[in-house]
């Protein structure tokens, strides 16, 4: 298995820091979850992608990691926009998408499906969050303010349009739940559960003694990391995959 490459993306008067390798059918698109996240716990599994003859890319927001920029000054909407500048600039046009996202990417994994339709040829949500829609341009701020308040809003999250976005996918999609969750209220999963079976060729991965940190957790067991990507590259052979059929055919 070759070692990714690694490059730098402008994007907003900051640099985002980010791992690449090359794969011929798709690439997936890994996305970090909120506070100390960042892309080196996931190079595992970006390699476990590529070791499938996946490509995948992963990359830190702005204020984590080897990124420029200040935390507090990143929101829900910079992370979409600065993931589809990342998108954009380093994978091949047209090219299918399977965007995987922790904890505060799972809004962002939603907001990428909504934004790319058809391209994106399978998901992953691993101990998703999902936040209420007005809170999705407001700066995270040092955790007193106007965000905070937003997402600590009893039942707030159920306008997410990150719920609706779920709902409307057709393709396949994984959602990987851990045994013990301090972060993710249980009416969240279910939430995002049932918007995944809606319309989504739909399989939930349950890890009983994982917690929260799912990154970390599939950095250090590697069969949980290969059963979650041969999972969702199972649905680049399943029928209906519009964007994978058109990109190998061309």
């Amino acid at each position: 298995m070759s070692e990714p490459t690694f490059f730098t993306q402008d994007f907003d008067g900051e640099r985002l820091s980010g791992a690449y390798s090359a794969g011929t059918t798709a690439t997936a698109v890994l996305l970090h979850g909120a506070g100390k996240g960042s892309k080196e716990r996931l190079l595992p599994l970006l390699g476990e992608f590529a070791a499938h003859g996946c490509g995948a890319i992963a990359f830190d927001f702005s204020g984590h990691g080897e990124s420029t920029g200040d935390l507090a000054e990143l929101s829900l909407r910079r992370r979409f926009e600065q993931a589809v500048a990342v998108i954009d600039a380093q994978v091949p046009a047209g090219r299918p998408l399977i965007p995987v996202g922790f904890s505060m990417s799972g809004q962002t994994v939603a907001d990428l499906a909504a934004h790319y339709g058809d391209r994106v040829a399978a998901l992953g949500l691993c101990a998703p969050a999902v936040y209420a829609a007005e809170a999705w341009d407001v700066p995270f701020g040092q955790g007193d303010g106007r965000f905070s308040a937003l997402i600590r809003r009893p039942e707030g999250w159920r306008d997410s349009a990150a719920l609706a976005a779920l709902r409307a996918y057709e393709g396949r999609a994984v959602l990987v739940v851990p045994g013990t969750d301090h972060v993710i209220p249980p009416a969240v999963t279910e939430a995002v559960q049932d918007a995944l079976s809606m319309r989504a060729r739909f399989s939930r991965l349950d890890l009983p003694d994982a917690d929260h940190f799912l990154g970390m957790w599939l950095r250090d067991h590697a069969e949980d990391r290969r059963e979650l990507v041969t999972s969702l590259l199972s649905g680049l052979t399943e029928g209906g995959l519009a964007a994978t059929r058109a990109w190998v055919a061309k």
